[in-house]
């Protein structure tokens, strides 16, 4: 029995990438229909791959913006909070 054996019973895997199980719930699914008619040529697979690729995109985009945010306001409210109150939140929490 299969189960039984200490033997690997499955074929090599054609590539030493990471793989990834995505099931293809009502949400995945629009998303990859939507994807279809921005790409007609693309099977469901690549059509989800290059969504993945797109919404890396703009994650990296939404932090860009996020940093120049934060870059462009540090600073700008002094006197806001009393001096060492960082300092008196982080001594609240154990080590």
């Amino acid at each position: 029995m299969l189960h039984w054996s200490n033997a690997c019973y499955t074929s090599p895997m054609p590539t030493t990438l990471l793989r990834h199980s995505i099931t293809e719930t009502p949400e995945i699914a629009e998303a990859i229909d939507v994807a279809e008619t921005l790409w007609p040529e693309a099977t469901r697979s690549e059509a989800l791959r290059r969504l993945i690729a797109r919404g890396a995109d703009a994650a990296r985009h939404d932090l860009r913006a996020r940093r120049a945010a934060i870059q462009k306001w540090a600073g700008s409210m002094p006197g806001v909070y009393p001096a060492g109150a960082a300092q008196a939140m982080k001594d609240e929490w154990p080590s």
